[in-house]
C-alpha cells in the first residue's frame, strides 16, 4: 500500500518471509496458507514448525541441571527436608514474585511440608530481601530461605543472613553483576557465567525448574515410597503460564510451552485463587494470554502496589475457595483504588512532561517525570503509559524524603536494565537493577539531574537506531471481506500470542470510515465500508485525544488504509469480527 508515513508516523512493512517456506509449512501442519505465512514471517523453518505450532514440555522443556547452581540448591533444599528443618521463600510482591512463592507453597505442601511466606511490603521496605526481614525469619526459626524473582544484586542483605548462619538460595531473572551474593546457591539464568541458553524465563519458570530438579532428586533417593507419592508437577503450570504472561518475558522456547500447557491447566479451574480473580474479572471463556495479562495479571498486582503485599501469594496457594473468594474481592477493590491514583499521576506526569517539551514535541531520548507524594505502587505503569504515547523508554520516580524510588519501562531494542546497573556502579544510585524491558531503582532527589544526564548520552545511541528502524510489522495484507471469525480461529491456532509471539497485524485496504464515536473516557469506536458494501466495527483505545484519534474523528466520510490485530466481538456475538486499531493512514494525504 505504500504507507510511509501514517497517522503515528511510521512506516508499514510486511513481515519477510520466503513462499516456498510458507507453503512447506503449511502442507507440514495440514493448515491454511494463512497460518503457513503467520508461521514462516516468525521467522520459523518448516523442519521447526511442528514444534513451534504444538509446543510440549516433553520436547521444550530444559534441563533443570543445565542452570548453574540448580542442583546445589535442590540438593540444599533436600537436607532440610530430610532433617526436618523449616523452610521459607521470600517473594516479590508483583506477579511474577507472588506466582514463584505460591507455586513453591504449594509443591511443598503436595510434599507434606508446610513452608513459611515473606511478601515485603513495597512502601514500607522496598524490593527484594533486606536484613531486619531475613534476621526476623532467622529469629522465627528458619534454617533455610529461598527467595524468588529477587536476590542477585542484594549484597548487604545476604551477608547479613549468612553471617547469622540462615542459608539462602536465589531464585532470579533479573540481570546480574560479575560478583554474586554470598549464598548457598545463586539459581539465575542470567547470571554473566550460566552459558544454559534459558535467560528468557520468568522467575516463575525458574522457580518450577527447581521443583522439577527436587523431584528428580527425591525420585532417585527413593523417596516416593509408601505414602509419600510423587506431586504431578503439571497441576503447577497455571501459576506458571499466569507469572509468565504477566511479566512480559518472550513467548518462545520453553516459555512457549509452559504458557500452552499452563493456560490448559487454567480453564480447568482447578486453582481456586485462579477461579475467583477469573469470577471477579468476570472471565467467561476460556483464559488465553489475554486475560492473564490484563485481567487477572493487575488483580494479583493490585496488593503489591496499594494494598497488602502478600496478598496475591495467599490467594494463589490457597485451596479455600471462600477465602480465595475473600481474597479476590479485596484485589478487585484494590484494584479499582490503583486505577484512581494512577490516572492522577498519569495527569501530573503528562503534564509535566508537556511543559517541558510541548503538545507535539518530543523529549531526548528518555521520558523522565518525577512527583513528590506521588504513590510509588503505581509508577510502573504511568513509565509504561508514557513510553507508549511518546515510543521511547520512560522512567517515573515518586520523591518522599528527599528519596526517589523509581520505576522504568523501556522499547525493543533499547536494554534499560543493563544502563540502571552502569548508573548504580557509577554512584548515581543508591540501588538499581532489573532486565532489558523494565528496571526499578532509588535515587537521592538531589541526583536525579545527573542520573537523566546519564541514562541520556548512555542509551543516545540505542534508542536513536530503534527509533530508526521502528515500523509497524504486519502479517498480511487482506480485503475487508476476508476478516471473518473462520480466520480468525486459524489465527488462534499460532497462539499464545504475547512477547516474542506477538499477535498477528493486519492491513485492510481501502475503507471508507462511516462512524467515529467517542466511548469511555479515551476511546473510540469506529465503522468502517469497504467498496463492496462489507463492513467492520474498529476500536481504537486510548486514541480519542492522540493525533490518531484527532484524524478519525474529523475524516469521517474520507478513505483510509487500517491496521491492527483482528478478535471475534464477544459482545456483539453471531461470530462477527472486530479490529483493534494499531494505526491507520489517510489516503491521498500528502
Amino acid at each position: 500500500m505504500g504507507v510511509a508515513s501514517s497517522a503515528l508516523g511510521q512506516r508499514w512493512v510486511q513481515r519477510p518471509f520466503l513462499e516456498r517456506h510458507a507453503q512447506a509449512i503449511a502442507d507440514r501442519l495440514g493448515v491454511s496458507i494463512t497460518v503457513g505465512e503467520l508461521i514462516a514471517g516468525r521467522g520459523i523453518m518448516p523442519e521447526g514448525a511442528e514444534t513451534f505450532f504444538r509446543p510440549s514440555l516433553k520436547e521444550l522443556l530444559p534441563n533443570p541441571a543445565s542452570i548453574l547452581d540448580m542442583t546445589a540448591g535442590a540438593e540444599r533444599i533436600i537436607r532440610a527436608m530430610q532433617a526436618g528443618e523449616r523452610i521459607a521463600v521470600f517473594g516479590d510482591y508483583d506477579v511474577d514474585g507472588a506466582t514463584s512463592s505460591s507455586l513453591l507453597v504449594r509443591y511443598f505442601r503436595a510434599l507434606g511440608i508446610e513452608i513459611a511466606t515473606y511478601i515485603p511490603d513495597r512502601m514500607a521496605e522496598g524490593y527484594g530481601p533486606n536484613a531486619p526481614a531475613l534476621l526476623g525469619l532467622r529469629d522465627r526459626g528458619v534454617d533455610v530461605v529461598i527467595t524468588v524473582d529477587c536476590g542477585t544484586l542484594s549484597f548487604e542483605p545476604l551477608k547479613a543472613a549468612k553471617d547469622a548462619g540462615l542459608d539462602v538460595i536465589v531464585v532470579d531473572h533479573h540481570k546480574a553483576e560479575t560478583a554474586l551474593p554470598e549464598a548457598v546457591a545463586v539459581i539465575n539464568p542470567n547470571r554473566l557465567d550460566d552459558d544454559s541458553g534459558q535467560g528468557q524465563l520468568a522467575a516463575v519458570g525458574v522457580a518450577f525448574l527447581l521443583t522439577v530438579e527436587i523431584n528428580r532428586l527425591l525420585r532417585e533417593a527413593g523417596w516416593f515410597t509408601g505414602e509419600r507419592r510423587e506431586p504431578d508437577l503439571r497441576l503447577l503450570l497455571d501459576i506458571v503460564a499466569l507469572g509468565t504472561v504477566c511479566d512480559v518475558v518472550p513467548l518462545t522456547g520453553a516459555n512457549r510451552a509452559l504458557v500452552t500447557q499452563g493456560l490448559k491447566i487454567m480453564a480447568g479451574r482447578r486453582n481456586a485463587g485462579i477461579t475467583a480473580l477469573a469470577d471477579v474479572g468476570r472471565v467467561s471463556e476460556a483464559p488465553g494470554t489475554y486475560h492473564a495479562g490484563f485481567v487477572l495479571g493487575p488483580r494479583v498486582n493490585a496488593g503489591g502496589r496499594v494494598g497488602e503485599s502478600g496478598l496475591g501469594t495467599r490467594l494463589l496457594a490457597t485451596d479455600d475457595a471462600m477465602e480465595a473468594r475473600q481474597i479476590a474481592e479485596k484485589l478487585d477493590k484494590y484494584n479499582d483504588e490503583r486505577r484512581a491514583i494512577e490516572a492522577a499521576v498519569l495527569e501530573d506526569a503528562f503534564a509535566q512532561v508537556e511543559a517541558l517539551v510541548g503538545p507535539e514535541g518530543s523529549p531526548d531520548t528518555i521520558v523522565i517525570a518525577a512527583g513528590e507524594g506521588w504513590h510509588a505502587g503505581v509508577i510502573g505503569i504511568v513509565a509504561s503509559r508514557l513510553k507508549d504515547k511518546y515510543r521511547m523508554p520512560a522512567l517515573v520516580i515518586a520523591l518522599e524524603n528527599g528519596e526517589g524510588k523509581g520505576s522504568a519501562r523501556s522499547i525493543s531494542g533499547v536494554d534499560l536494565g543493563a544502563a540502571v546497573i552502569e548508573a548504580q556502579h557509577k554512584g548515581i544510585l543508591l540501588k538499581g537493577g532489573g532486565h532489558a524491558m523494565a528496571a526499578g531503582l532509588t535515587v537521592a532527589a538531589d541526583k536525579i539531574d545527573e542520573l537523566s544526564e546519564f541514562l541520556r548520552d548512555h542509551m543516545r545511541e540505542a534508542v536513536a537506531k530503534a527509533t530508526e528502524s521502528r515500523a509497524l510489522k504486519l502479517d498480511a495484507t487482506i480485503a475487508l471481506s476476508g476478516a471473518s471469525a473462520a480466520l480468525v480461529d486459524e489465527i488462534e491456532q499460532v497462539g499464545p500470542f504475547g512477547a516474542g509471539n506477538p499477535a498477528p497485524h493486519f492491513a485492510i485496504p481501502e475503507v471508507d470510515l462511516i462512524k467515529a464515536d467517542r466511548v469511555g473516557e479515551n476511546h473510540l469506536r469506529c465503522i468502517f465500508k469497504s467498496k463492496d458494501g462489507s463492513s467492520i466495527k474498529a476500536m481504537a483505545f486510548r486514541q480519542a485525544d492522540e493525533p490518531l484519534g484527532h484524524l478519525l474523528q474529523t475524516g469521517i466520510g474520507r478513505r483510509f488504509h487500517i491496521a491492527g490485530k483482528l478478535k471475534k466481538d464477544t459482545w456483539a456475538g453471531a461470530g462477527k469480527v472486530e479490529i483493534t486499531l494499531d494505526d491507520v493512514a489517510l489516503i491521498g494525504a500528502p
